[in-house]
């Protein structure tokens, strides 16, 4: 099933990246449209459910690859559209945040993209969406880093390094809520 989300997201990508003007805000709005079918005939949004934003996360990673668009700048809009859709639907936004930040992180690592500046990305889209839809942005900003650093070392290497690195280094977000999350996330492990 995820696989074919993934699919039908690259496709709806690929197909509304072809046809607008305003290419990043057709990716947004293509996602937020994906995850607001995923669930439209769903009563409950479970966790099970949520692993499936992870998919439309990677499968508009993959649109945007393949049109040769720009996945670091995509990045935010993929989080702002996966983040209010899932609002839209009254699911964990928070939950959300992560499984989203995952499958961004796992298919750019596909596409060969930088991590560490789509990490930075992933975590500012996830800020910012948070914060339009009224959920408390610090806990969105620890779940899209704790998603980001799982993600990284699933892929291995110094995936995990460059992005913590990169999440440390970058001016854009709050250092003391990154700190803080990376932190917590090396005592978790």
């Amino acid at each position: 099933m995820l696989q074919e989300i993934i699919k039908g997201t690259t496709d709806a990508v690929v197909a509304a990246i072809r046809g607008a003007d305003d290419i990043m805000n057709a990716v947004t709005d293509t996602v937020k449209d994906q995850v607001v079918h995923i669930f439209k005939d769903t009563t409950e949004v479970s966790t099970i459910g949520l692993d499936s934003i992870s998919a439309v996360a990677s499968g508009a990673i993959q649109g945007v690859g393949k049109v040769g668009g720009s996945i670091t700048e995509a990045t935010q809009h993929i989080m702002h559209g996966a983040i209010t859709g899932v609002s839209e639907v009254g699911g964990d936004v928070v939950e959300a945040v992560n499984k989203a930040a995952r499958g961004v992180i796992q298919a750019a690592s596909e596409t060969g993209g930088d991590l560490g500046k789509i990490a930075v990305s992933t975590v500012d889209g996830a800020i910012k969406a948070a914060g339009e839809v009224g959920v408390d942005t610090a806990a969105a900003a620890k779940a899209a880093v704790i998603g980001t650093l799982d993600a990284a070392g699933d892929i291995g290497g110094d995936a995990a390094e460059k992005v913590r690195n990169a999440l440390l280094a970058s001016t854009a977000l709050p250092h003391d809520v990154i700190e803080a999350a990376i932190k917590g996330h090396h005592t978790s492990k």
